[in-house]
């Protein structure tokens, strides 16, 4: 990894000192000063200061020299020159960042190498089982297997698709030079291909000028499934195949197709007025034709491949229905084939299922097939026909693949999930009301919102038509309070189609506040009692679904009561399904920041509270997470091996009872370090002024300008105005847009703080924390380099247990625990990608000593009592190669932070107007927010 960091690093810096003949040297020379002084600070006088105890503000932020000499070479420049030194940082670490990768996937087939199961794999987790209960207990717990990912829009991707298609290609040259086996001259020419490819990468513009719509965040979603999970579902199911065998002592019959993709992206309307019903559709049809090219494909090329003689069938083969059906209903079709495929009638039979899905696509009515329930049929006859020809490994080999790929992926690829806000929908049931009750045609005018919302449901209904229920029956309702909403939604769907076929709906309700996940049982009671909702309990042998949002309730919360909180929530509702006799799904909107609820994906499986995975468990993918878990498909089949071998685990039940036995027994603790940690964060987010600091000291207000995502960063309710596209991330919050000059307010004394709630010199207008969506809160807070909500009131939160006894029932449940286990690892990440120096630079911006000191306070005493707890010498000290990617890439970050604070002190200056330095100055600070997520490798 070294040597491929160093490779690009030349390369790049060949490339910018060649750029420009005049200023290409000079550049490439202010790069290296600004790397060379960032690095000289780490390694100087720079370790981070811990506060002996809470005191001024001017007690907890020391002295920083080196960081006062730096500030004054980034101001130097021109804002031309910095904006250039900013783009090289930025392309640096996307290079970093590629031959990171790399590594992991060089890990990933060294560990695979050896006879023992790798760590996290299904084959660690079935001999686990195996031993644990026997086979018999595997093959029980794989009959009811289901990991269900849903790929969403949030709007955390930074890259544009542009950057990340040079990444790939410039990552297919790395594995040139890495292979052992490569020619010289094949070397020489992926050499002079890195040059070219990271040449064009440098000319690329890091910043969209255009914002996406909600169809270029679907067809970028296509792209995860085009280059890596439709190849690498497969690969998944073969290690469990492996594994079962392996652990059993026989060959068995194929594992089930266990794992479903389901999407938000095109669908999903809280708060995204872009996202129509018309969206909904085009979603669809995009997804279907992505799916039934790829099964058209592999059926053509497999079949290429079962050249298998006319002798070679059982006697029956012939006299089947399907076989001699095709031959009855497309004599010309089967004729044209076997004209080419003489005597070959598993490569003519499965040529012909190609051309089915071909007029599938195409929308041939005659020849297409109905529902991927025929293909599959079809396909059953070539393999039990091969199977029963003693052909085996032609039947259960890449035949078996298609078949696991239609198993999962169905004509749909992944089921559309809609959700919308349950205010909206009251709204809208309120006026229609007013008009008349469902089936009465009503008079007069509605308004553009209303109209919407029932054209979604026929949107729903057209696709269930078109692509069947499985393409999209689910629909969330975001703030769910009672069964009322629940029912809101089947009443709205009456009135959507006036008196014709109500769409198949499963609603899920979404508890996110703090009232809402107390509440969530006695819903989920509510709920039963509704005629629809029985009914699909009756169609799905009892299954429910109910969603719990950990970004929400940890804005509102803060990270350590958030977790424990849901941890409760999904207690009680396991109980809850126990006692009701339903199969309960708990559906977790996790985000990849640790700020909304991210973090290794097994390790929060294996946290959750006893009974509330039994076999089942749905998560979101967000944003970011989609290109980071699914870009390189050996990442993202490691990925889901740890996800599906974390869920066997979860359910069974030696884990469960350890971890309900720890949960018990903790269950005092947990209730007491909830309560002060909520209380701290509180007091922060509810102090005075908070928010209007909150915006004064971060690109809160800006970083709409990357245009990341269709999605506005405040949800507001209601439809877009005629003719209106989306606009990014708009300024959340009734924050001052981009370009427009901020408010002058009125300036504190000099040195002193501003009186509470004051308006503050150069201040963005006020924003309202309530309505500011839970993704631009982290994303701010890790550009600052605090990274607050990961961490903020986990200190007082263990201190509460510390100063009334000793630490050492914390360690216990820290070794005990695996929910406490896992709070505090993630926590420990958040602190250790914090910069307490460079952050209390940001915290200056604010004017406000009695919010910088308690923030700089409660850091220090989580830092404290997380080492403590932990028993780590220093932050990541079990973590050996994350510690050393984190202090490999600070100094990087440093100088991409110091950009960064000047361009936000010069637009935080109320002498500042709009005009060309504006502009300048936003386009700096975007291009620093860019390299900011690259390095750290997270956004929201």
């Amino acid at each position: 990894m070294r040597r491929e960091v160093r490779l690009l690093g030349d390369i790049l810096g060949e490339i910018i000192h060649d750029s420009d003949p005049e200023t290409g040297p000079d550049l490439l020379a202010d790069v290296e000063q600004l790397r060379r002084a960032v690095i000289e600070a780490r390694h100087g006088e720079r370790d981070v200061w811990e506060a002996p105890g809470a005191g001024p503000a001017a007690a907890l932020i020391p002295g920083d020299p080196a960081g006062d000499e730096i500030a004054k070479l980034v101001a130097s420049w021109s804002l031309d020159r910095a904006e250039q030194v900013a783009r090289a940082f930025a392309v640096y670490f996307h290079l970093a960042n590629l031959a990171e990768e790399h590594q992991r996937i060089r890990n990933l087939r060294e560990r695979d190498s050896g006879h023992e199961p790798v760590r996290e794999s299904l084959a660690a987790a079935v001999a686990e089982v195996s031993r644990d209960g026997g086979p018999g207990h595997v093959a029980e717990l794989l009959a009811s297997l289901r990991v269900h990912l849903v790929l969403t829009a949030h709007p955390t991707e930074a890259r544009r698709r542009a950057v990340v298609a040079a990444l790939r290609r410039i990552g297919g040259l790395l594995d040139v030079l890495d292979d052992a086996r490569a020619a010289a001259a094949d070397k020489d020419e992926a050499r002079r291909g890195l040059r070219e490819q990271v040449d064009l990468l440098w000319r690329t513009s890091q910043l969209r000028v255009k914002a996406m719509d909600p169809i270029d965040e679907v067809r970028t979603v296509m792209t995860a499934f085009d280059e890596t999970l439709f190849r690498v579902v497969p690969a998944v199911y073969r290690e469990l195949d492996r594994a079962v065998a392996v652990a059993s002592g026989r060959e068995a019959s194929p594992v089930p197709a266990f794992l479903r993709f389901g999407s938000w992206v095109g669908a999903d309307r809280d708060g995204n007025p872009f996202v129509t019903a018309q969206v909904t559709r085009e979603t669809a049809t995009i997804q279907a034709d992505h799916i039934l090219r790829a099964l058209e494909n592999v059926a053509t090329r497999i079949g290429r491949g079962l050249p298998l003689h006319a002798a070679t069938p059982p006697p029956w083969w012939g006299r089947r229905r399907a076989p001699a059906a095709a031959h009855a209903a497309h004599p010309e079709l089967l004729a044209e084939i076997e004209a080419r495929s003489p005597q070959e009638p598993y490569r003519t039979y499965l040529l012909y299922t190609a051309q089915r899905l071909v007029a599938t696509r195409t929308r041939h009515a005659d020849l297409a097939y109905r529902e991927p329930a025929e293909f599959l049929a079809d396909l059953r006859v070539v393999q039990e026909s091969l199977a029963a020809a003693g052909a085996a490994k032609q039947a259960f080999g890449e035949l078996q693949h298609l078949v696991w790929q239609v198993q999962t992926f169905g004509f749909h690829l992944a089921g559309l999930e809609v959700r919308q806000h349950s205010e909206v929908h009251a709204q809208a049931l309120a006026e229609l009301r007013a008009a008349g009750p469902p089936g009465v045609e009503p008079g007069g005018t509605r308004s553009a919102q209303t109209e919407e919302v029932l054209a979604t449901f026929r949107a729903v209904a057209w696709v269930q038509d078109r692509f069947g229920v499985d393409a999209c029956h689910r629909y969330v309702v975001s703030f769910t309070r009672s069964a009322d909403d629940i029912a809101a939604v089947h009443e709205l769907a009456r009135y959507a189609m006036a008196g014709g076929r109500v769409p198949a709906l499963d609603v899920v309700p979404l508890f996110e506040s703090a009232a809402d996940l107390a509440n969530a049982p006695d819903v989920l009671t509510g709920m039963l009692a509704l005629p629809e909702v029985a009914e699909r309990l009756t169609a799905s042998d009892r299954e429910l679904e109910a969603m719990l949002g950990y970004s929400d309730s940890a804005k509102e919360l803060g990270p350590a009561s958030a977790n424990l909180r849901l941890f409760d929530t999904q207690d009680r509702l396991a109980r809850w399904a126990a006692a009701h006799g339903v199969r309960l799904t708990l559906f977790h909107g996790r985000g990849g920041a640790l700020g909304r609820g991210g973090g290794p994906a097994g390790r929060a499986v294996l946290a959750q509270a006893p009974g509330s995975v039994n076999g089942s468990f749905k998560v979101t993918e967000q944003g970011e997470v989609i290109f980071a878990r699914y870009g390189q498909q050996a990442i993202a089949k490691r990925h889901l091996e740890q996800v599906s071998s974390a869920v066997l685990l979860a359910s069974s039940a030696r884990i469960a009872e350890r971890t309900g036995a720890a949960a018990e027994t903790y269950r005092d603790i947990a209730s007491r370090i909830d309560r002060a940690a909520c209380a701290a964060f509180r007091g922060l987010v509810e102090a005075d002024g908070f928010a209007e600091w909150f915006a004064r000291i971060s690109p809160l207000g800006e970083i709409g300008g990357l245009r990341i995502g269709s999605r506005p960063a405040k949800r507001g309710l209601g439809a877009p105005p005629a003719g209106a596209a989306p606009a990014g991330a708009v300024a959340p919050g009734g924050a001052a847009p981009a370009g427009g000059a901020a408010p002058a307010g009125g300036a504190a004394p000099a040195g002193g703080a501003a009186p509470a709630g004051a308006a503050l010199p150069g201040a963005v207008a006020t924003i309202d924390l309530d309505d500011l969506r839970a993704i631009p809160w982290v994303f701010a807070w890790s550009q600052t380099r605090l990274n607050l909500p990961g961490w903020f009131g986990l200190g007082s939160g263990l201190a509460a247990i510390v100063d009334a006894e000793s630490p050492d029932v914390l360690r216990r449940a820290y070794r005990d625990w695996p929910l406490f286990g896992v709070l505090l690892e993630n926590a420990e990440m958040s602190l250790a990608k914090t910069d307490r120096l460079i952050g209390s630079r940001y915290l200056a911006l604010g004017g406000r000593p009695d919010l910088t000191e308690r923030v700089l306070a409660e850091y220090d005493l989580t830092r404290r009592l997380v080492l403590t707890v932990t028993g780590h010498d220093r932050l990541l000290a079990n973590r050996h190669v994350l510690s050393r990617a984190v202090t490999l890439r600070d100094p990087y970050v440093d100088a991409l932070s110091y950009l960064q604070l000047r361009a936000l002190t010069a637009l935080r200056d109320p002498a500042l107007g709009p005009g060309e330095k504006r502009e300048r100055l936003e386009r700096l600070l975007l291009l620093t927010v860019n390299g900011v997520a690259a390095g750290l490798q997270n956004t929201g």
